[in-house]
């Protein structure tokens, strides 16, 4: 029997396509929040240093200020990056991922100060990498 289906078979490769644009348009939507959020937290970290903790002896430990421009830095990169990705920039989805696996390190490094607030990132950002590297495959 032949097939009569009066759907191309294009068609099918069309929801995949547009379900992994949605979950980049996700991902540039998570990289813009947790950008914003980033820059705030550097900047609590600037100017009320004392909502972190200070843990003693902690092998990667640097200074309460050092980490605060860091996050008001990289958290604007990430938001940039997000606006990007939103847009639907190549370049954007490229440091998306580059910038997502560098949020995963410096969480993991300042996991000590604020603990939950750092998991939760990293697990935002494995999402994030998961997200653009498959619309990266979807696109070539």
């Amino acid at each position: 029997m032949s097939d009569t289906s009066t759907h191309p078979p294009a068609a099918a490769g069309r929801g995949t396509t547009a379900w992994s644009t949605g979950f980049a348009m996700f991902a540039g939507a998570v990289l813009l929040v947790t950008g914003i959020c980033q820059a705030l937290a550097g900047i609590s970290a600037l100017f009320r240093d004392q909502v972190y903790v200070a843990t003693p002896n902690y092998i990667y430990a640097f200074d309460l200020t050092g980490w605060g421009w860091f996050h008001l830095i990289f958290g604007a990169a990430l938001a940039l990056t997000g606006i990007g990705v939103l847009q639907g920039q190549t370049w954007a989805r490229v440091v998306g991922i580059v910038l997502a696996s560098l949020s995963i390190i410096a969480n993991f490094l300042f996991t000590p100060h604020y603990p939950i607030w750092s998991l939760v990132i990293i697990a935002l950002d494995v999402v994030v990498i998961l997200a653009l590297v498959r619309e990266q495959r979807e696109t070539v």
